[in-house]
């Protein structure tokens, strides 16, 4: 019943007029339901050659990486996966570690023949994406890594005290009643105080995601990635301890957000780490600075290449 749900919002969404979509994929990307790991994860996929994987966070899903998907499709097969729980994939009553969401990753590869593919995350997908390049280092070739910490990872318990991050330990049964009906509310303190400009996050997106993310359950799903901090921790920490990640590595920080921290937060997990920041941008860089941050994305990937 939920996949038929989900299948009813999908055409609904495409359906809408222009002015309330964000930017579409390429047409000749095609999407799949791919049933790995408990779960059923909602994927586009497009273009060929090398394969690259990209990884959304919260409060987006695979939809904000469109323009990206579209520059990478020219010499890139083009993966790109909504979390478990977000977006249009199913949401299953536990596994939001990111431990066992790097496992939906693995099964994504598998199912679509991939051995090797370079990572491009943000946010809680860096958090998804470091769990999956510290368990099959072998399959990632290069990491670019967006704006967000790692739990357990460098300065992680410093991080963790800013009262901007309040909303790390808020959920719960409560918490979702009080957002339930109202998840454009909260999700505009997110895209307001986390961009330089709020005006940057653009209405059209707002609207987009805000309708994703009042499906049943969807705000649920989105606490229990929160939620998972403190085990996501514990298997950092045993991650790092194993050794650190040897591929290249590119961190990049919105100038009005984490800027340099990213980088700081990766030397303390990977040896070979580039540093970029992007000027006159928070936290959203593809919707803030996206030409500039794929400029930075496709000569990392080129250059390494």
């Amino acid at each position: 019943m939920q996949r038929v749900m989900m299948a009813v919002l999908a055409a609904a969404l495409v359906s809408l007029p222009a002015e309330a979509q964000v930017q579409p994929f390429p047409a000749a990307f095609r999407t799949r339901d791919i049933a790995t790991n408990g779960a059923t994860i909602y994927v586009r996929v497009g273009g060929a050659g090398p394969a690259v994987v990209l990884l959304h966070g919260y409060g987006e899903t695979g939809d904000m990486w469109a323009p990206l998907a579209a520059d990478l499709a020219r010499d890139h097969r083009v993966v790109v996966p909504d979390l478990r729980g977000l977006g249009l994939s199913s949401r299953p009553p536990g596994g939001y570690d990111k431990k066992t969401q790097a496992g939906d990753v693995a099964g994504v590869l598998d199912a679509l023949q991939i051995d090797r593919a370079d990572l491009v995350t943000h946010d809680i997908g860096n958090m998804v994406g470091y769990a999956f390049a510290a368990q099959y280092p072998t399959r990632v070739t290069r990491f670019v890594l967006m704006d967000a910490p790692l739990p357990g990872v460098g300065p992680w318990d410093e991080i963790v005290r800013s009262k901007a991050l309040w909303h790390f330990s808020f959920g719960g049964p409560d918490a979702e009643r009080l957002v339930k009906g109202r998840e454009r509310i909260y999700l505009d303190r997110f895209w307001n105080e986390f961009s330089a400009d709020p005006k940057s996050f653009s209405e059209a997106s707002r609207k987009h995601y805000a309708k994703l993310y009042a499906q049943p359950g969807a705000m649920h799903s989105g606490f229990a990635q929160f939620a998972a901090f403190d085990q996501d921790a514990i298997d950092n920490k045993g991650f790092v301890a194993k050794g650190k990640l040897m591929m290249p590595v590119l961190a990049i920080g919105g100038e009005k957000s984490f800027g340099p921290t990213m980088a700081v937060v990766m030397r303390a997990a990977a040896t070979d780490v580039r540093e970029v920041v992007i000027a006159n941008s928070g936290h959203w860089l593809m919707e803030e600075q996206p030409k500039a941050t794929i400029a930075a994305i496709r000569e990392f990937l080129d250059k390494e290449r």
